[in-house]
């Protein structure tokens, strides 16, 4: 904003007060305030790509509000509970799978509960710590040592042979099944659908996005979640990039599927073939009911 011309000489002497006032009131180099050690260049890189990142996810917030809620919508998040459901725990009632636990002899440990935490793959650890800060006398809690011990691989020691009792005794308690909701959208749910709505995708695709975050796990090699998105994004464009939404979602199923077969040559790919493809290919895009899918043989209609 200009100044009248009319104040011209006040606040052209302001400056000699300030100055003064500046001289007698600036720190010193002493003993009692020393300088800042310089920022280095690597300091100051950091600095600046933390700048940068922070940036770009407001910016991506500021997107994702402005798009349709998606599979965030209570009713598509419900669907797709259901659909996963019936692909980890061939049934549509998702919610009776809290106090499921076995070993399906993948060599990931026991799996359980709504979305199969691993003892194997540090979900389930990561759950029961968490679970253990706000509930410490949960009857999951003195098994602790033994997760982290085993973490990583598919022994039992330490948790053999009452955890499995354990798990479905705890699952009867409300707070732990709020907690595996809590860590399902933490760790699948919520980062799948981010990414997939940044990547132009619509409610099938976020869905696509979260079934394989759920069954590869969102870890960066060539057959977990990020590793399978890049192998996709080199082969096709995302719609964010101008590529075609139903082109790219095969594609991604195409890298999926064989993900799955170069982990084990004979596995079921039913919930990709006669599920996730049908959607595609019926060009259910918005992932609308009614829904008919068949998962290992078996025939889900969602009305």
């Amino acid at each position: 904003m200009r100044r009248r011309r009319t104040g011209i000489l006040l606040f052209a002497a302001v400056p000699v007060v300030i100055t003064a006032a500046a001289y007698f009131l600036a720190p010193t180099d002493s003993a009692d305030s020393p300088a800042k050690p310089p920022v280095s260049a690597e300091q100051q890189a950091r600095q600046d790509a933390k700048s940068r990142a922070e940036q770009e996810r407001a910016e991506d917030d500021k997107l994702i509000a402005s798009l349709p809620p998606g599979l965030s919508a209570p009713a598509a998040k419900e669907l797709a509970q259901q659909i996963v459901a019936s692909a980890e725990n061939s049934t549509l009632n998702w919610r009776g799978a809290y106090g499921y636990i076995e070993d399906i002899g993948d060599g990931q440990g026991y799996t359980a509960g709504i979305i199969g935490f691993c003892s194997g793959t540090h979900d389930m650890l990561t759950l029961v710590e968490n679970y253990t800060k706000a509930h410490p006398d949960n009857g999951l809690a003195k098994y602790l040592p033994a997760l982290r011990k085993i973490d990583g691989t598919d022994s039992h020691e330490g948790l053999d042979p009452g955890f499995t009792a354990a798990w479905k005794a705890e699952a009867k308690v409300a707070a732990f099944r709020a907690a595996q909701d809590t860590e399902r959208d933490r760790v699948y749910f919520n980062p799948a659908v981010r990414l997939a709505k940044l990547d132009g995708l619509g409610t099938l695709g976020q869905f696509v996005y979260y079934d394989a975050m759920v069954f590869h796990g969102p870890g960066t090699n060539a057959t977990s979640f990020y590793g399978l998105r890049e192998r996709a994004l080199r082969e096709a464009n995302s719609p964010s990039e101008g590529g075609s939404e139903k082109a790219y979602l095969d594609v991604f199923l195409d890298v999926r599927k064989k993900a799955m077969r170069e982990k084990k040559k004979d596995i079921d790919t039913t919930r990709i073939d006669t599920a996730q493809r049908r959607f595609l290919y019926d060009g259910n895009l918005k992932l609308a009911t009614p829904l008919v899918w068949q998962v290992y043989g078996e025939t889900y209609k969602v009305p």
